[in-house]
């Protein structure tokens, strides 16, 4: 009986501080850096959109967590957004070569100007779905890579 309480007494203590250490570490505020290989050329600027699920990825303006566009001095180009709490995010971007804000597409609804999605899915006939855009952010410094595609 004293021996089942001591490995009870045991294995709380060492749950315990599982929790505390798991709960430490989601508090953080992370940053995230993303990598932008493959533009066409330097017109213009290129606009990345983190979203927190699925809602709205990749296009609603409205679900965005953080949007930022930035004019093209480098290739590749980083973008970086801060203060992410740790979970999974999905990254869309765009190469706005007449800096309008929007991705450009012709009449079939095929974009006119390069784009991308964070983990690089096979792109198709349609966009990327979060869950094959979707990467976890996990400690103070994440960083990924996207490899623009032009049509």
């Amino acid at each position: 009986m004293v021996r089942g309480l001591r490995v009870s007494v045991l294995l709380l203590a060492v749950l315990g501080n599982l929790a505390w250490s798991f709960g430490a570490k989601a508090n953080f505020n992370g940053k995230l850096t993303v990598e932008i290989d493959g533009l066409k050329n330097k017109e213009g600027q290129v606009c990345a959109s983190i979203f927190a699920s699925s809602e709205g990825f990749p296009g609603d303006r409205d679900r965005v967590l953080q949007k930022q566009c930035t004019k093209i001095t480098d290739t590749p180009l980083p973008i970086t957004f801060e203060n992410l709490k740790a979970g999974s995010y999905a990254v869309a971007v765009f190469h706005d070569q007449n800096n309008d804000g929007t991705l450009n597409s012709n009449v079939f609804g095929i974009p006119r100007e390069g784009f991308g999605f964070s983990r690089n899915p096979e792109i198709l006939a349609r966009a990327a779905k979060f869950s094959e855009a979707a990467f976890l952010v996990a400690g103070p410094d994440t960083d990924i890579q996207i490899q623009l595609k032009y049509f």
